[in-house]
């Protein structure tokens, strides 16, 4: 006799500037050092994809310590984007993630002028098996005096009309939420080639020691990320992914399968999960895996679906 069939689990699968995903979660950029380094503690196969931690031409030493401080719902980094150098990765991190099976690797790039942003993405274009570059535009073009690319509308299209120029693979444009219109910023990054945009990143904060009145951070100010920022990032999500055709990225704070359910219907086609690995280091297995369940639970067939589909009535 024939046996009786399996019901089928939900569809997680989602997809955006052609890239093909077996679900929506993705490890963010910083988080998850160059992927190699949670080989033993997560199961990479299980996540969407990943994001290494920021790239730059060159190897960069980062920020004096202290550089990480606990806040309430949250936490503040101002680790500098340290980072071993483009070179280096294609040399000495991406073969071991070639090694690995069915997962997909983005590359998040870095610089202080449109100069250094190239440079980084002609040595990433020599590698093999990067499925996107995330272009990180939250830091200060030095060249402008100190302008931040993703806060100047102007530095954001010349910036993101370079990289798309040199670039060989699909551009993932990682925006600021330090701006005053995050709507008006999208449009640029999609109108300058953008193939996809992803929000937010860390929002400028501090801390100070009551006691000794020093700040917390030796770099004084930070970036601050986790839950307390969540509703802040969802409505930036919302805003820029009515603002733009473009696939939209959500983060910010997620840490349960819920805050993914709420930034897709938000406008999200997929997510990244970043500070959770700090308190929880297989939040991102363990929150994809929450997923799966929440979509059986809710009779979700295809998690794609969900995306833009916030009920308004």
């Amino acid at each position: 006799m024939t046996p009786p069939a399996v019901p089928a689990g939900p569809d997680l699968s989602v997809s955006f500037a052609g890239i093909n995903l077996k679900n929506p979660v993705i490890a963010a950029s910083g988080t998850f050092g160059y992927g190699v380094e949670f080989e033993d503690v997560v199961h990479l196969a299980k996540l969407g994809g990943l994001v290494v931690k920021g790239l730059s031409a060159e190897p960069m030493a980062g920020n004096p310590p202290p550089r990480l401080y606990e806040t309430p719902a949250g936490m503040l980094n101002a680790i500098g984007l340290q980072n071993i150098g483009a070179r280096a990765f294609l040399e000495e991190k991406l073969p071991k993630l070639r090694k690995m099976k069915n997962i997909v690797v983005f590359a998040n790039v870095f610089g202080y002028s449109r100069e250094d942003y190239e440079r980084t993405i002609e040595i990433l274009n020599q590698g093999e098996d990067i499925a996107a570059y995330e272009l990180n535009v939250s830091c200060p073009n030095t060249v402008a005096g100190g302008i931040h690319f993703g806060g100047d509308p102007r530095s954001l299209d010349e910036l993101v009309n370079t990289a798309k120029r040199i670039s060989r693979r699909p551009l993932i444009v990682k925006l600021s939420p330090n701006v005053t219109s995050i709507a008006q910023m999208a449009r640029v990054a999609q109108d300058a080639g953008a193939d996809a945009i992803s929000l937010v990143n860390t929002f400028v904060a501090m801390a100070i020691d009551p006691e000794t009145r020093k700040p917390r951070i030796a770099n004084v100010t930070a970036g601050l990320s986790g839950p307390a920022i969540k509703p802040i990032a969802l409505r930036m999500v919302y805003d820029a992914a009515r603002a733009v055709n473009i696939p939209v990225i959500g983060m910010g704070g997620i840490s349960t399968a819920a805050d993914i359910v709420e930034f897709m219907l938000a406008g999200a086609s997929a997510i990244q999960i970043g500070t959770a690995s700090y308190w929880d280091p297989v939040a991102t297995e363990r929150i994809a895996g929450e997923l799966e369940n929440w979509c059986m639970l809710h009779r979700i067939d295809k998690v794609a679906s969900l995306t833009g589909a916030m009920v308004m009535e």
